[in-house]
């Protein structure tokens, strides 16, 4: 029996990891985080690789009206096929928040992945300032770094559509798009860049595998893969002096703070019936 003063719920869904202990942590902290505000009645996390089980997160929460809020960088099979199997919904499109009756009764709206909100450009100049405070915006490349590949398409058309709109602004001296396994390559950085300072984003929900190991590889930054993030100095040590040149290389975007509030956002919309 659902308890009449619990009301709404928050559940954040991340990917999360079997090999990765820093998978999940952008998602814990943005939980913590709304949870300390108390907003909601209840905010619980869930994962498709890891516990809190994805499929199960339902049984957890007692709240009559729901809000589920993918913590992802793009919308794609996950937003659109795996969390709607899993919360046992019907097809939904990510692009905007959808709403549906569960069979015992409570409302639940499904909310677009937080990469897919306006704010995430704020969220990844903050993170260049974070990065790179001292370095001139004007004399500054600054190169947003995708996976690529088709097995990631989505994250590399979100990654292109951050560097036009931040182009757009007319803050930085170049603003560019870089790929892990795609041209243009990260590797490339130093032919594909002109200005005497470099800053690189993950655009990654986490600190994972590639932004600890493979991307500082593939600058030059590191000869060989290192440890897990939370062992590691790799993103206390800028700049790093380069091809002749002052790089700066920042933890991936979903580590920013921001994210909670563009999580916050996205519920904020559903329950409003539109979009931010």
């Amino acid at each position: 029996m659902t308890a009449p003063n619990i009301q709404r719920a928050l559940i954040i869904v991340g990917h999360g990891s079997t090999v990765n202990p820093d998978s999940a942590m952008p998602t814990w902290a943005c939980a913590d985080e709304i949870r300390r505000r108390a907003i909601f009645d209840e905010v619980q996390v869930a994962f498709w690789k890891e516990e809190p089980s994805l499929r199960q997160v339902l049984y957890t929460v007692e709240s009559r009206e729901i809000f589920v809020v993918p913590n992802f960088i793009s919308e794609g099979y996950f937003t659109q096929k795996v969390i709607p199997r899993e919360l046992g919904l019907p097809g939904q499109s990510a692009a905007e928040a959808t709403t549906t009756r569960l069979p015992d009764g409570r409302l639940l709206h499904y909310c677009p992945p937080v990469g897919n909100h306006a704010r995430m450009t704020e969220v990844l100049l903050h993170r260049a300032r974070e990065v790179a405070p001292e370095a001139p915006p004007a004399e500054t490349s600054l190169v947003i770094v995708g996976h690529g590949t088709a097995l990631n398409d989505n994250s590399a058309v979100a990654a292109k559509r951050q560097v036009a709109l931040i182009h757009e602004l007319g803050l930085y001296g170049e603003v560019l798009a870089a790929y892990m396994e795609e041209p243009p390559l990260v590797s490339d950085w130093a032919t594909l860049t002109t200005m005497p300072h470099v800053v690189v984003v993950p655009f990654f929900v986490a600190d994972g595998l590639h932004s600890y190991q493979d991307i500082p590889v593939m600058l030059g930054m590191e000869p060989d893969p290192g440890e897990a993030m939370s062992r590691r100095e790799v993103f206390r040590k800028n700049p790093r002096h380069l091809h002749g040149r002052k790089l700066y290389f920042g933890s991936a975007l979903g580590t920013d703070p921001l994210i909670a509030e563009v999580i916050l956002d996205q519920a904020r919309a559903a329950a409003a019936g539109g979009t931010p």
